[in-house]
């Protein structure tokens, strides 16, 4: 071994060889191998280099601290677009769904992280669209049950036996019939847009570490298949553009073949390799709980969910709203303490949970106050929430449910921006 070797410590060998490729090609350019040494050798008592300053640690792991460090809960996330689309259901007006779009759709440029799993929000916009196009196209061949006096064309009527009375193929189509079906197709696109925004921005794994004991079997295949669609929209999107690069063609049925058989073996070759995984790090090891528990945690359980079923439906009908809150707030607690105790038949850890802090209870409270904000507006105004097609007449914009809806944005400006894109290094020639 050499003395300048000899001179440096293993722990700062250790931090050379995992300094960033750019540290090393610095330093083979300008600074000899010798004063490299020297440099990290002359370590004082404190730990620091003698000459007063402190060796630069690798550029991605302070980043990676500070990301998980001001990163909100992912459970934020959710209940922040569960409450926007619970709040869609309560409306059919074009203008308020569009609005609620905006809304989610600003919150996910400005706050998604770049990662493979953030991708998934233009599938879901997609598929949004795609429901559209489908309900409008059905409501055209099928007919509408809206009444309607505006007639856009007449398609050819095909005759259909006794027992499917009810049923039509072809005849008239209106533009009555068509806004009914437009305007009761956008609010379950909107459901699914607000549903892949929380995709979009709440990290799956990490979401996995924050749910209770007793679900975690569970959230494990809610996860896998949530992380199932970005793999695969990134998967096609890495096939098209190698071949494209080589000159084939992507699109078209041949395209679709020679692109779909690649992913779904990546698909099958993926879970192969999670499942030997999860069977390594021993996943579905349950503790030893005694029988007398389990039946209570079992009859907890079932009796809380049953409560929960019992208490909404006395919400949503009109002899029940005596009962219904009771119900279900009984039923919120049994279940809740259920999930309690079957947490105690699963040996797991948290390494580093996520805090739930103040951030994400304003993130939280924007999508409930949208919600409640928009309960009550259907309650007051009917009218404004549903426009009516017959007669037919333009939607309007409520106002204040309007800017109630804008109160969505706030996870804009109170949550932390993402982390710039990395930068791929552009080798040059030598």
């Amino acid at each position: 071994m050499r003395p300048a070797e000899a001179a440096v410590p293993a722990g700062s060998r250790a931090a050379g060889a995992a300094a960033p490729a750019g540290s090393r090609a610095a330093g083979a350019t300008g600074v000899p191998p010798r004063e490299r040494g020297r440099a990290w050798g002359r370590v004082g008592a404190g730990g620091t280099p003698s000459g007063g300053r402190t060796p630069s640690a690798p550029a991605g792991a302070p980043a990676l601290h500070r990301h998980r460090a001001t990163a909100l809960h992912p459970g934020a996330w959710w209940l922040w677009a569960l409450a926007l689309g619970t709040a869609a259901t309560r409306t059919t007006n074009p203008l308020l769904l569009t609005l609620l779009v905006t809304v989610s759709a600003y919150v996910v440029v400005t706050r998604r992280p770049h990662a493979p799993w953030s991708r998934s929000y233009g599938a879901f916009v997609k598929l949004a669209l795609a429901v559209l196009l489908i309900r409008l196209l059905f409501t055209t061949v099928l007919g509408s049950p809206v009444p309607g006096t505006h007639t856009l064309l007449t398609l050819p009527e095909v005759p259909l036996p006794d027992w499917a009375q009810g049923i039509r193929l072809g005849g008239r189509v209106t533009a009555e019939g068509l806004a009914f079906a437009l305007y009761d197709a956008m609010k379950l696109a909107t459901l699914l847009i607000c549903v892949g925004a929380a995709n979009a921005l709440a990290n799956p794994s990490r979401l996995l570490k924050s749910l209770p004991g007793a679900l975690y079997e569970m959230g494990v295949a809610v996860v896998v298949a949530l992380t199932f669609a970005p793999n695969l929209i990134a998967d096609v999107q890495r096939l098209r553009a190698a071949r494209r690069l080589r000159g084939r063609p992507d699109r078209g049925l041949r395209g679709l073949l020679q692109v779909g058989l690649p992913v779904l073996e990546g698909a099958l070759e993926r879970s192969v390799a999670l499942a030997a995984a999860m069977d390594a790090r021993g996943y579905g090891r349950t503790a030893d709980v005694p029988a007398p528990v389990r039946r209570t945690t079992a009859a907890l359980t079932l009796g809380g969910l049953l409560g929960v079923c019992a208490g909404t439906y006395g919400l949503l009908t009109a002899a029940g709203g005596t009962y219904g809150v009771p119900v279900l707030l009984a039923g919120v607690a049994a279940a809740v303490a259920g999930l309690w105790l079957g947490g105690r038949r699963t040996v797991r850890t948290r390494y580093r949970p996520d805090r739930w802090d103040a951030r994400a209870w304003l993130v939280t409270a924007s999508g409930v106050a949208v919600a409640a904000l928009l309960f009550l507006a259907a309650a007051r105004d009917p009218a404004a929430l549903h426009p009516g097609v017959v007669p037919l007449v333009a939607p309007a914009l409520p106002l204040w449910p309007a800017a109630a809806v804008l109160v969505g944005l706030l996870p804009a400006f109170v949550t932390p921006a993402p982390d710039p894109a990395p930068k791929t290094a552009v080798k040059e020639p030598s």
